[in-house]
């Protein structure tokens, strides 16, 4: 779903995900240094254009919100990742995603990955 934005597009969409709506005003605050209230104005056009964004209004101004959930979302950005990068591989895609972590795998962090994987079995995926 979101394959294709530049990466000024995905730091609004990251902010909007992050606060579930916000005003221009809002994402600009919590843009990187650099970000001008023009630029940002535009861009939230552009994505409400591609239809990653719809607003509502509130007095002045426009508050925006996501089409679609935060958790779609990310399953979209994984299946992409999934697809170009291990050419659909799951496993090589855990393995990368376990050497690139930032130490050792908790026993904790084991126990909710094997859940998952469980769960995953369970349900036929």
């Amino acid at each position: 779903m979101f394959q294709g934005l530049s990466k000024r597009e995905r730091q609004i969409m990251d902010v909007i995900y992050m606060l579930r709506e916000a005003t221009a005003a809002q994402v600009l605050s919590r843009m990187p240094e650099g970000s001008t209230d023009a630029s940002v104005r535009k861009l939230v056009r552009i994505l409400e254009e591609k239809g990653h964004l719809t607003h509502r209004r509130e007095g002045r101004e426009h508050v925006y919100s996501p089409t679609i959930p935060e958790k779609e979302a990310r399953r979209h950005a994984a299946q992409h990742l999934l697809a170009t990068l291990f050419r659909g591989s799951l496993p090589e895609a855990l393995s990368a995603l376990l050497d690139a972590s930032y130490g050792d795998l908790s026993e904790e962090e084991a126990r909710e990955i094997r859940r998952l994987i469980d769960q995953a079995e369970a349900e036929g995926r």
